[in-house]
């Protein structure tokens, strides 16, 4: 029955996702050129909580919990486990008061994607090629710079890919070690994400519909003298345990 819904609802949700797209596309530009990261950050912040909107569109209802008493100010590091990229949207409207800034895919700012890319652009983001080593740390570098200076908090997919069965796949510690050589004051968070992997179970289209979705953001750690390999697998393993992995 879900599939059923879902071949009706798919294309609705998906025009709608597109539509808003296109009309924050020039919303954004007036906001960067005219008025500066405030207000565009602000359109991107509204923009992303029309487009996790869109779910309810499939009779998807998103639920994102935060029991914890995360500082303003400082920056932080989130470290969820990846299984769509439907992830995004919610994770920068549920995060927008943390300024938190993605590592994203080079090839996404070239592809000219409405609102997009152009948010890949301005926003203070990475973008990194994965074929380039020496440019992807680079970017790295400068996103954990602006970290520092700006008091800005970075979400990273540690993964590496999406995991399209739901089981979290093993977390690896380079990005988070190369943001915190350069933002070595900021704190790690795990965020445990469930069911997006089940919206996907049919690819793209259909899309399953009338299923919940769960974000929860989980008990920070503090790095310390802690190696990157090790925090990598403490947040993972909270992870896990968060998801029943364990």
């Amino acid at each position: 029955m879900k599939k059923f819904f879902g071949y009706i609802l798919t294309p609705i949700h998906y025009v709608a996702f597109f539509v808003l797209l296109c009309i924050f596309h020039p919303i954004q530009w007036i906001c960067f050129n005219l008025f500066g990261y405030k207000a565009h950050k602000a359109s991107v912040d509204l923009l992303n909580f029309f487009l996790t909107g869109t779910l309810y569109l499939l009779g998807n209802v998103p639920t994102f919990v935060n029991k914890q008493n995360l500082p303003i100010g400082r920056p932080i590091i989130f470290m969820a486990n990846h299984q769509s990229t439907h992830d995004i949207p919610a994770l920068i409207w549920h995060l927008r008061k943390y300024h938190a800034k993605f590592i994203s895919k080079i090839e996404l700012v070239k592809m000219n994607i409405p609102s997009v890319s152009y948010n890949l652009k301005k926003g203070g983001g990475a973008n990194i090629d994965r074929k380039d080593n020496r440019q992807s740390i680079g970017e790295l570098v400068k996103l954990g710079t602006r970290m520092h200076e700006n008091k800005w908090s970075a979400v990273i997919f540690p993964e590496g890919t999406r995991g399209k069965d739901g089981k979290v796949k093993m977390f690896q510690a380079g990005g988070m070690g190369a943001l915190l050589k350069k933002c070595p004051e900021a704190l790690v968070v795990p965020v445990a994400i469930s069911n997006y992997s089940s919206m996907l179970k049919w690819g793209f289209y259909p899309l399953e519909a009338f299923t919940p979705i769960r974000f929860e953001v989980l008990e920070p750690i503090e790095p310390g003298t802690m190696l990157p390999n090790d925090l990598a697998l403490l947040a993972e393993n909270k992870v896990k345990r968060a998801l029943g992995q364990m």
